[in-house]
């Protein structure tokens, strides 16, 4: 998932739309006005005064808007941009809906987006969630651990049970030699306080990549840092990439629970601090060159006990902007 830019004209409309989004309810919030002076100045790269862009309509938008290939990007602009100042209004939603419609644009993300909107919080999250990198870490574990397995991992997560002989074999990690990505992860973990795969309350194994994501990229677990690590990996992820970004908007800025465990920690309006949406925008272009899906069954243990700087060159994780 890699972030195009359009040329002058389209990135004007592209703009033109964003602001009408953000402005659905009536005047922009200050999150969405920083939000969308981010995009023009990192993706769209235009001098414009948002404050005297004109708004548009769909029909507008979609005449003069002749690459198929950014109607998807902007829909997800527009989808991050409605997420990032709390729940969105019906009338945001729907305009999202008519600017995707107008340019032939048709994700399951919508209408969970309308879902959330109309406060079908059980049947938005259910959905939402079967469509995310939740639904592809249970996924991966039962066909690499089985049922058993995934049963297994879902009781260990949620703190009912723990398997000591998993979390032996990660706790080894930290007699490796200092500066290699095993125990650099198990040092992680430490300084933290999270559980190891086998520990009570510690992440299925198929959903290691994260954490390891995080020490690769040297991201921190603070709202900033989760937001970073999910654009990250929206970078290099193959399937849905924008679920995991929206997953991340939603808990960290749009102030929605999300996860599988009973924490419930959230805050609104992240991507209104100073910087925030740049680093995420810088986040999801060095996922980017990364040449591999970190997420779709990677072997990590194949390169545990590698020092963590070779790590990141085969991978191709470049340092950070």
């Amino acid at each position: 998932m890699r972030l195009l830019q359009p040329d002058p004209a389209a990135a004007l409309l592209g703009l033109r739309a964003m602001k009408t989004v953000a402005s659905a309810t009536g005047t922009m919030s200050p999150v969405r006005r920083t939000l969308l002076d981010a995009a023009r100045r990192v993706i769209l790269k235009v001098d414009a005064d948002i404050d005297a862009l004109a708004p548009i309509t769909p029909a507008e938008f979609a005449a003069g808007f002749p690459s198929p290939e950014l109607r998807e990007q902007f829909t997800n602009g527009m989808l991050v941009m409605a997420l990032s100042d709390g729940v969105p209004a019906r009338k945001m939603v729907a305009e999202v809906e008519a600017f995707a419609r107008a340019i032939g644009v048709s994700t399951p993300a919508l209408a969970d987006l309308r879902l959330l909107a109309e406060r079908h919080m059980t049947i938005f999250k259910i959905d939402f969630l079967r469509r995310s990198q939740i639904a592809d870490i249970m996924k991966n574990q039962l066909e690499q651990k089985g049922p058993l397995g995934l049963a297994k991992a879902v009781l260990t997560m949620r703190g009912v049970m723990e398997d000591p002989a998993l979390a032996a074999r990660y706790r080894a990690w930290k007699d490796l030699p200092e500066g290699t990505l095993g125990r650099s992860l198990v040092e992680f973990y430490a300084k933290n306080g999270f559980s190891l795969p086998g520990e009570r309350k510690g992440f299925p194994e198929a959903g290691l990549y994260h954490d390891l994501c995080h020490v690769l990229g040297g991201y921190g677990t603070d709202p900033e840092g989760e937001v970073q690590v999910a654009a990250f990996t929206a970078g290099f992820k193959q399937k849905t990439p924008i679920f995991i970004v929206l997953f991340a908007v939603l808990v960290f800025s749009a102030g929605v629970n999300m996860r599988p465990t009973k924490e419930d920690f959230t805050t609104v309006g992240v991507l209104g601090k100073p910087g925030m949406a740049e680093r995420m925008f810088a986040a999801m272009e060095r996922g980017s060159h990364v040449n591999q899906d970190l997420s779709d069954k990677w072997d990590y243990w194949a390169v545990a006990a590698l020092p963590l700087d070779e790590v990141r060159r085969r991978l191709n994780v470049v340092p950070a902007a």
